[in-house]
């Protein structure tokens, strides 16, 4: 039977995929962490616990007690934050999969899963069908740590035969959970001062295009990568993920089909500097070729679902 535990539950795709993962293996199998205690409000569907993942002592007695299985590694600082705390962001998110790593090795873990992302690539990667292999020059310190984590990744897979696997995201759009601190969260914020009444002030240029995936996608795909067997998983540093792409003009026109009188500004602030340094599409071809992925939502169809919703949907 599979124990699993879940690390930064509480963010914005753990909030969702913790859920799914209860739904698959069961309330009682799951054990979802956060730093926060006040998070635990979240977790009604499974067992919760405070965790800091800096504490090494605290995380393995936690995996030994629990006879855990899996590990879901989903603690981070992101992109914008990471800029303001460089140092921290850097600490942070190298330390803590380091642990996560030396755990999966000591108690021979079933599977890890560390996402990464597209912060990885930099403005010497080629930013049209960005491909899974190419130049790769983050000057993010959230790259530059998400880069060196896929390497960690495969060398644990090659030198200690730990299952680990990870996802590049694109920019992750949901309506369950609040931004968190990433570049891309103008794409969530944006549906919210809709459905307020209120003017959206984006800190990108209405021509930046990103790559992005909305939520159910983001959840579909982790759990595609995580049940497919072992040999269809060929990349072990983290593989290229796509779904759709677009600016914040093309995703404030969206809105506009159902909200007419919307109104948009255009601010940008330092995070336009890190939009310029990504890819404007990927090539996932090798996720699509090796375990099957295929998206579901297009922009439109993701609108649509979130206005719909999101007016029902209590924090």
């Amino acid at each position: 039977m599979e124990k699993i535990l879940v690390i930064g539950a509480a963010g914005q795709l753990g909030s969702e995929l913790t859920r799914s993962l209860a739904d698959q293996f069961g309330a009682e199998q799951v054990i979802a962490t956060d730093l926060n205690e006040s998070a635990k409000a979240k977790f009604d569907f499974c067992r919760f616990q405070v965790l800091d993942v800096m504490d090494k002592d605290g995380l393995r007695n936690l995996v030994k007690n629990e006879k855990v299985t899996q590990i879901y590694h989903l603690a981070a600082v992101l992109s914008a934050v990471g800029e303001k705390k460089p140092l921290f962001a850097w600490e942070l998110n190298m330390e803590s999969l380091l642990h996560v790593l030396e755990l999966a090795k000591e108690f021979k873990l079933n599977k890890v899963y560390w996402p990464s992302s597209i912060a990885v690539f930099g403005p010497n990667t080629p930013k049209i069908n960005t491909p899974q292999y190419c130049v790769k020059e983050p000057n993010t310190v959230y790259g530059i740590s998400k880069q060196a984590g896929e390497r960690w990744c495969e060398y644990y897979f090659q030198k200690f035969n730990v299952d680990v696997r990870s996802l590049r995201y694109p920019g992750l759009i949901g309506y369950k959970s609040l931004p968190g601190g990433g570049t891309t969260d103008y794409a969530v914020d944006i549906y919210h001062k809709a459905l307020a009444g209120e003017k959206f002030d984006c800190f990108l240029r209405e021509d930046s295009s990103l790559p992005m995936m909305y939520m159910p996608d983001a959840i579909k795909a982790t759990l595609d990568l995580m049940n497919a067997p072992s040999e269809s998983v060929k990349i072990r540093s983290s593989y290229n993920l796509a779904a759709m792409n677009f600016t914040p003009k093309e995703s404030y026109e969206s809105i506009l089909k159902y909200i007419p009188d919307f109104k948009i500004e255009y601010n940008p602030d330092f995070r336009q500097a890190i939009a310029d340094s990504w890819p404007d599409s990927i090539d996932d071809t090798c996720a699509r070729k090796d375990w099957g992925w295929k998206h579901d939502y297009d922009l439109d169809a993701m609108t649509k679902d979130i206005l719909e919703n999101l007016p029902n949907f209590k924090f």
